[in-house]
Order: structure tokens, then C-alpha cells, then sequence
């Protein structure tokens, strides 16, 4: 299977990309409260993650730190972006450990908008949250999907992996040829892929290092394959590949809806390529089963 051209329509929505609303006899509801209760964030919600009902009644969610507000505005996605309205909750790692204790979860995931109004880009709030996190949960693992902390990439990196979390992740997102597009002037591809590369350097125990990439913006499917090659180069051991969704009409439009077989394909051509862990699918998100990803690198590492 080659590269896809792109389509001049954008084409009604398959069959594979239904979901289920959530059942009553899931833990959906549950989680809802208790994260609703402890006024917290989560990407789940904020992005529109269509995998919402399926996490929230397996009774995990991604929690995201650092306000609602995110100083960057990425064509593809749906979190409000604009001025932040002041610094950082200090008491929210304090809710978010507390909360993630209540829910049981062996495998935390953390992630957060982009905080480029903040000095240390939002570091030292990720690092006070992964303390937080080990001190009320300390059976789970924990993983941070950051940002590219522009301007304070050296420091940051330092200051999160001080604190050892068991999962270093940075989306690239799509592929060279759209990155700008898509993304803006402040991100940057190859700075993408420093970071990732960077954290296995300064990272004084075997951090496992992830990336994500959503296809549907107009890529090729050679480009994909292209995107996994550097970020394999650059160390990264799990890499997940989901279907891009249009948020609003005012974001990206999407050029065509990926077929399971295409992204079977995708799969097949990341394990070639030495990834320890490569989940492809329509609705796969970087967090989308993270314990699983987690479990399926280590099994192959180790």
C-alpha cells in the first residue's frame, strides 16, 4: 500500500468510526463525578476524544494540568486556546493524586496545554504533580505527554525527569511537510524530535519514550512511514497512529477518512522499523490504552 492522494470532499463518516454512547451500568458516570468534583481537567472532554465513553467506563481518563487554556493554537484541535487567567493551581496536583488514588488507576496519564506565558513553560508544575502523584499512588506508573516547552526545553526536561516518570511523551503530531500548517511558527518538527531524543539523553534511568501522529490532514501514507522512521531514529519505543477528527468547522478540514486496513498497514511498517509498541487504529489517541502500550513495549524490551 502506497501513498493516498488526497480527496476533493471531505467524505461522510464510516462505519468504523462509530462509537457507542456510554452504557448505564459502566463506571462512566462515576468517574465523571469524581472528576467533576475535584475540578479537574481532563483532554477527554476538552478535546472531544471520541473514546471518552469507553476510558470513562473502563474507569480511566487523561487528566490535564495547567488550566483549560492553552497559548497555542493547532489548527486540528479542539482545546480552547487564547490567554491563560493566571499562574498554575498549586493545590491541583494535590486534587488530580488524590482523585487518581480514588479511581484505582495503575497507570496514570498526564498531559496539559501549552503554558508558553508561564517562565519554566509548566515544568515545575508537572514535576509537583508527578510527586503528588507517587506519594497518594504509588503502585501506578505515570505518564506525562508534554509539551515542546519552547524556549525552556533544556531546563524543563531536567526539572520532569528529575521526578522519573515511567513515560516521556511528546506528540508529533503529523507529518514534515504539514507540520508548519498545522501547528504554527512556535512548534517545530525537528525540535519534536530533539526533545524526544533529548529525554533518553538526560534521563538517568530506562525511560520509555512515546509519540503520536493522527493521519487525515492530507499526509501520504509514505509520509507517515517516513514521520515513524525519525521518530525510531530519535529512540522513541511506542508510537500510536489514530484518525484525525474535525472538531469544528472553523479547524482543519479533513481530507479522507483512513481505512483499518491502511492503518493495519501502519502497524506492520512501525514494527518493522524496531518500535517496541505500535497501536494503529481510526480511534486510536496517544493515551488510548497507555497501559497497554506500556505493557507491550516493556515485553519487548525486556
Amino acid at each position: 500500500m502506497q501513498g493516498s492522494q488526497p480527496v476533493a470532499e471531505r467524505p461522510r463518516r464510516p462505519e468504523w468510526m462509530k462509537v457507542r454512547a456510554p452504557s448505564a451500568d459502566s463506571r462512566y458516570f462515576d468517574v465523571r463525578k469524581l472528576i467533576h468534583g475535584a475540578s479537574l481537567n481532563t483532554i477527554c472532554e476538552e478535546a472531544r476524544c471520541p473514546n471518552i465513553a469507553e476510558c470513562w467506563g473502563r474507569g480511566t481518563a487523561t487528566f490535564q494540568i495547567l488550566g483549560d487554556t492553552c497559548t497555542r493554537a493547532c489548527r486540528y484541535c479542539y482545546v480552547h486556546s487564547g490567554k491563560p487567567d493566571g499562574p498554575a493551581d498549586p493545590l491541583e496536583p494535590l486534587r488530580l493524586a488524590a482523585t487518581a488514588a480514588k479511581m484505582g488507576l495503575k497507570h496514570v496519564v498526564v498531559t496539559s496545554v501549552d503554558r508558553d506565558d508561564l517562565p519554566d513553560k509548566g515544568a515545575g508544575h508537572y514535576a509537583a504533580t508527578i510527586r503528588a502523584l507517587k506519594h497518594k499512588a504509588p503502585e501506578a506508573s505515570i505518564e506525562v505527554l508534554t509539551p515542546d516547552f519552547l524556549g525552556y526545553e533544556e531546563e524543563s526536561l531536567r526539572i520532569v525527569l528529575a521526578e522519573r516518570p515511567d513515560v516521556f511523551n511528546h506528540n508529533i503530531e503529523t507529518v514534515r511537510r504539514l507540520h508548519l500548517s498545522m501547528r504554527g511558527a512556535k512548534a517545530s518538527y525537528d525540535k519534536a524530535l530533539w526533545l524526544l531524543r533529548r529525554a533518553k539523553e538526560v534521563a538517568d534511568y530506562p525511560v520509555l519514550t512515546k509519540s503520536g501522529i493522527i493521519v487525515g490532514l492530507g499526509e501520504t501514507n509514505d509520509e507517515v512511514v517516513e514521520t515513524m522512521r525519525d521518530l525510531r531514529e530519535s529512540g522513541v519505543d511506542v508510537v500510536t497512529i489514530g484518525q484525525y477528527l474535525q472538531p469544528s468547522s472553523k479547524h482543519a478540514q479533513i481530507d479522507r477518512w483512513v481505512h483499518p486496513d491502511e492503518f493495519r498497514w501502519f502497524r506492520e511498517q512501525g514494527e518493522a522499523l524496531g518500535f517496541g509498541s505500535v497501536f494503529s487504529g481510526p480511534l486510536v489517541r496517544s493515551s488510548y490504552r497507555a497501559d497497554e502500550q506500556r505493557a507491550a513495549a516493556r515485553a519487548v524490551a525486556y
